[in-house]
């Protein structure tokens, strides 16, 4: 083999071959061809190219073949491979596309491979159909009929885009003490109890609980965060009545910004968080009171997102929620630990959706004001 077909590079050649092996992302069989033509030009026997470059001796013969025979380039590409023609056409394979974004049948929750394949079987003239060959032709189209995503989906009119703006544009403002922005959610917590102890980790060995669990009933978080500050507060509670809403509002403005002059408090649209909630809680000369020192800025409907709080929340929840915790005095330290860490730490979310950024990436979504004659 190796009189036949000897390699002979030029220096353009083994320039090429070594930059293709000094970097960059290339198929693993691309790379052992070009080792073999480099290993080829310097006089190495097929036997010891095989052998270290770990590929069988034909593969060495064909790439030298091909290089001989061809150029560089046909060495260095696949060779056509011999297989059976696709099994579904062009008109068969938007069939079954058209299939997989119908509604599943009757009885099931959606489509699966193997009620796709079956219903082509219906539909076309093929005897079988393997769920591979739906798989792949799927795939093609980047089509997981199996998957579901919720998302929810706003009606963006002008009011949508007037309670965004203004959030956004709290957001932007520089730290005024006298003005705090704060950001205002509730989050809802199940009490988890443990059954059985769990068996704490060993070296080689994880931690292990058991899979039974008893339900202690469940918590209500509140959640508070300053948008400019290292400063956040979790109240517990039992519920999230309009009531606790109207403790939270005066504990914000009597505790926790006594000196401020205005608190700006960002809240989504739940039914209490309303300035209602205050008069209905207590006499009118301290809801008056208070709801002075409070300036309400909702965000749009089914825009929760637009609430910083919301990060927090899922920070919370990722840093000390998530496990078992039976007990609300323990839910309580526990929290409180985390709280107190946090504001230690100078953590703060880092917001950078602007005004800007959102007449930029959402203006197909803005009202068009264009009218018609």
């Amino acid at each position: 083999m190796n009189i036949r077909y000897r390699v002979e590079l030029n220096e353009a050649e083994r320039t090429q071959l070594a930059a293709l092996l000094s970097g960059g992302k290339h198929a693993a069989r691309k790379l052992k061809r070009a080792q073999i033509l480099l290993a080829a030009d310097a006089g190495i026997s097929d036997e010891a190219i095989a052998t270290s470059v770990s590929v069988g001796g034909s593969t060495v013969y064909r790439t030298k073949r091909r290089f001989v025979e061809g150029n560089l380039e046909l060495a260095l590409s696949e060779e056509a491979r011999p297989g059976a023609a696709r099994k579904l056409s062009g008109k068969e394979t938007a069939l079954l596309v058209a299939t997989a974004c119908s509604n599943p049948p009757q009885g099931r929750k959606r489509w699966t491979l193997d009620l796709l394949a079956g219903a082509m079987v219906r539909l076309t003239e093929h005897q079988g159909l393997s769920r591979e060959t739906v798989r792949r032709r799927l795939a093609e189209d980047d089509l997981k009929p199996w998957r579901r995503d919720m998302w929810c989906i706003p009606q963006v009119d002008g009011a949508y885009v007037a309670c965004m703006e203004d959030v956004l544009d709290l957001y932007a403002e520089r730290a005024d003490p006298k003005r705090p922005v704060v950001c205002f959610d509730e989050s809802p917590t199940q009490l988890i109890g443990e059954v059985r102890q769990p068996i704490p980790p060993t070296p080689g060995q994880p931690e292990r609980y058991d899979c039974e669990y008893r339900r202690n009933g469940t918590a209500n978080l509140f959640v508070f965060l300053d948008a400019h500050q290292s400063w956040r507060h979790v109240k517990v509670t039992e519920q999230r009545t309009a009531r606790d809403f109207a403790m939270c509002m005066r504990e914000l403005a009597d505790t926790h910004y006594p000196k401020a002059e205005l608190i700006r408090v960002v809240l989504d649209n739940l039914s209490t968080h309303t300035a209602g909630a205050l008069y209905e809680t207590f006499p009118p000369p301290e809801a008056h009171r208070i709801l002075q020192r409070l300036e309400f800025h909702h965000t749009p409907k089914h825009a929760s997102w637009l609430n910083m709080v919301e990060i927090e929340i899922g920070v919370l929840r990722g840093q000390c929620l998530d496990r078992r915790i039976g007990e609300r005095g323990l839910l309580v330290s526990e929290i409180a630990a985390w709280q107190q860490q946090r504001n230690a730490s100078g953590a703060r979310v880092k917001w950078k959706f602007t005004t800007e950024k959102a007449r930029d990436k959402l203006a197909h979504a803005y009202p068009d004001t264009v009218k018609e004659s």
